[in-house]
C-alpha cells in the first residue's frame, strides 16, 4: 500500500458501548507499506475504554504488531469504503479524470479520512486527536441522488450539494451506488440501480431478503421505493439506535477479520473456518451456528454468489462477539448451471450445491437429520411464499421467469442431494 495521503497519520474516534459521543481512540500512521495503530494514553485510561477487536488490538501500551502479514489492522479495514465509496472519493477529488483513475491509486488512509463519518460500525476517523469534526453532508432528494449516483458511475463532476450528499454514502461498504438515510428514529442504506445492470437487482435483494426474513433468517428489514422511474431498496440499519441525546453505535468486525485473513486471501474464507470462531468465540453458539448454517444454504438456494466474507459480520461489545442480521442477499447473475459460492462451504468445497451444505453439517452442531429439515423448510418456504413476495416487488411476469429456478432453486442446487430433496425441485 503506497502512501500517496495529505498526511501520513490520521486519529481513530470510537463510540463506546451505550455512549452517544465518540472518544479518541488511538493514532494511525503510515509505515512504508503498512498502516500501523496504538491507542492513545487518554483512551488506555478511561475506564469505560474496550478493545477495538480482540486479538487484533488488545488494549496496551505502543505500536501494535500486525497480524498475519496485514498491512493494516482488519478491524479498522473494516470501517473503510469499499469500491463504490472509493469512486465518490476519486469524483470528488479528481472531478471528470477520476473516471480513468483505479481505485487502488489511492492509500487506505485517504479513504479512511476522506469517506462520511455516518459510516458501519463505531469507528470514524479524523486529522485531529483533540477535535471531532464530522464529514457532515448535506441532504437530498432519492431521485436527485440516483441521478448524482449515475453521474459518479460515467466520471462526471457534481455541484457541491449533490456532491456533499452522496459522500453521506461513501463510507458503507459494497460495490453498488448507494447513500445513507435518515428517519426521526432509524437509518438506512438506499442502494439504488446502476446503468450496468443486466436485470431488475435491487427488485432481486428485495425478493431474496423478504424470503429469508419468512424462512425465519434474522434479516435487516428492507422496502422498496420507486423513484424517478427507478427501484430503489431501503435496507435498515442494525449499527444504529436513537437515544434521547443522539445515536448509539454498535461495533461490528466482518467475518473476514473474525479469520484474520487479508484482503488478498479473502478467497480462502470458509464457512466451516468461521463456524469453529462461533463455537469459541459466540454467545449462543448453538444457535448462532444453526442460524449460519440456514444463510449459507438459503445463499445457495437463491444464487447469491456473492457471499464473500465482508458480506458476514458480528458484534463486538470488547468482550464477546453476536451475530448481525443478514444483509446483501443479492441473487447474482448466471449464464450457465454450475456456480461456486464466493465461501468455501467445506474443506476445499464451494460448489452452490445442497449436497455441499449437507455434508458441512456436523461442523455447525447438526445432526444429519436436522440439516435435512432445514433443507426442506426452505425449499418449501419458497415456493409457498413466492408469488406473495413477487407481488410485493410488483416484479413483472418477466422478471419472476428470470430469476425463478435461474437464481432461485436453480437445478445444479439440487445435484447429488438426497432423493427427498431432489423431488421438492419439481
Amino acid at each position: 500500500m503506497t502512501s500517496n495521503s495529505e498526511n501520513n497519520e490520521g486519529f481513530v474516534w470510537v463510540w463506546l458501548p451505550h455512549e452517544t459521543k465518540p472518544v479518541v481512540a488511538g493514532r494511525l500512521a503510515v509505515s512504508g507499506t503498512d498502516l500501523l495503530f496504538n491507542y492513545a494514553r487518554s483512551y488506555l485510561a478511561n475506564k469505560k475504554a474496550v478493545s477495538l477487536y480482540e486479538p487484533e488490538l488488545p488494549l496496551r501500551e505502543g505500536v501494535l504488531p500486525l497480524l498475519n502479514g496485514l498491512h493494516m489492522p482488519n478491524c479498522i479495514r473494516d470501517a473503510a469504503p469499499d469500491a463504490w465509496g472509493r469512486r465518490v472519493i476519486i469524483n470528488r477529488k479528481q472531478g471528470a479524470k477520476g473516471q480513468d483513475i483505479d481505485i487502488t491509486e489511492l492509500d487506505e488512509l485517504t479513504y479512511l479520512l476522506e469517506s462520511g463519518s455516518d459510516r458501519i460500525g463505531a469507528l470514524d476517523f479524523q486529522r485531529s486527536p483533540t477535535d471531532y469534526a464530522p464529514r457532515e453532508t448535506a441532504t437530498s432528494s432519492l431521485d436527485e441522488m440516483q441521478n448524482a449516483a449515475t453521474k459518479v458511475e460515467k466520471g462526471i463532476p457534481l455541484t457541491p450539494g449533490l456532491d456533499a450528499a452522496l459522500l453521506h454514502g461513501s463510507s458503507i461498504g459494497g460495490a453498488r451506488p448507494k447513500v445513507l438515510i435518515e428517519s426521526d428514529n432509524k437509518k438506512f442504506v438506499a442502494k439504488f440501480s446502476s446503468q450496468n445492470d443486466l436485470y431488475n437487482v435491487v427488485k432481486a435483494e428485495f425478493v431474496a431478503m423478504r424470503l429469508a426474513a419468512h424462512i425465519g433468517i434474522d434479516t435487516a428489514p428492507v422496502s422498496l421505493q420507486h423513484v424517478a422511474g427507478k427501484d430503489i431498496i431501503l435496507v435498515e440499519r442494525f449499527d444504529r439506535k436513537k437515544a434521547n441525546d443522539g445515536w448509539r453505535r454498535r461495533a461490528m468486525v466482518s467475518a473476514l477479520t473474525l479469520l484474520g485473513l487479508d484482503e488478498m486471501l479473502a478467497r480462502y474464507a470458509s464457512y466451516e473456518d468461521l463456524a469453529t470462531v462461533i463455537r469459541h468465540r459466540f454467545t449462543e453458539p448453538s444457535k448462532t451456528l444453526k442460524e449460519l448454517f440456514s444463510r449459507m444454504l438459503f445463499n445457495v438456494l437463491c444464487g447469491n454468489t456473492d457471499d464473500h466474507a465482508r458480506n458476514h459480520s458480528a458484534f463486538w461489545d470488547g468482550n464477546s462477539l453476536s451475530l448481525t442480521p443478514a444483509y446483501d442477499i443479492c441473487p447474482q447473475g448466471r449464464a450457465g448451471g454450475e456456480a461456486g459460492q464466493a465461501m468455501l462451504i467445506t474443506g476445499e468445497e464451494r460448489l452452490s450445491r445442497i449436497d455441499v451444505c449437507l455434508k458441512a453439517a456436523p461442523a455447525f452442531r447438526l445432526r444429519a437429520d436436522e440439516a435435512l429439515s432445514i433443507v426442506k423448510h426452505q425449499i418449501n418456504t419458497i415456493k409457498v411464499n413466492w408469488l406473495t413476495v413477487c407481488a410485493e416487488a410488483n416484479l413483472t411476469e418477466v422478471d419472476r421467469h428470470f430469476l425463478w429456478r435461474r437464481q432461485f432453486l436453480n437445478p445444479f442446487a439440487f445435484e447429488g442431494a438426497p432423493q427427498e430433496i431432489a423431488e421438492l425441485a419439481a
